[in-house]
């Protein structure tokens, strides 16, 4: 399933939308920047009071759930991964691993989350990223996901 790697900068909402089948209110990444082929790029989350787990996580200090941001991280790298093949575009992405999770920070609502992924090893279909969340230029939070691309 090698591919050769294909040169993207940038994925819009649109380009996430036809490479991921998640929705509302699962669909955790408005869009993904700087992207270096199929080695780095950083996906942007723009985090609103009125994403529905604000209701219980917390009620009186509305915190945005930690694995929310593991599953923003992961997406951000499947995106990266089904772009990078999209001569051979996979039929899902399975989430494999999570090593090595950190959380630093609370994320509020207001905050910008930005997803710096960069990839840390390939094999065949299976890819493995290490991911640092960051706000305003802080960790906020880290994990290493591993993800496997199927046909």
């Amino acid at each position: 399933m090698d591919v050769a790697p294909v040169t993207i900068e940038a994925v819009d909402i649109s380009g996430i939308l036809k490479a991921l089948p998640h929705r509302y209110p699962f669909l955790l990444i408005d869009r993904i920047i700087n992207i270096r082929e199929d080695h780095s790029c950083v996906g942007i989350k723009n985090v609103t009071i009125s994403e529905p787990w604000f209701t219980g996580h917390f009620p009186d200090r509305p915190v945005f759930p930690g694995v929310l941001m593991i599953e923003g991280m992961a997406q951000t790298a499947g995106v990266v991964g089904i772009k990078a093949m999209e001569s051979k575009k996979p039929n899902a992405v399975y989430f494999l691993t999570i090593d090595k999770c950190k959380f630093r920070k609370p994320v509020l609502p207001g905050d910008t989350i930005e997803y710096h992924m960069h990839v840390i090893n390939r094999r065949g279909a299976m890819w493995w990223f290490h991911g640092d969340a960051k706000v305003n230029g802080k960790i906020v939070a880290e994990a290493d996901v591993g993800a496997m691309l199927v046909d």
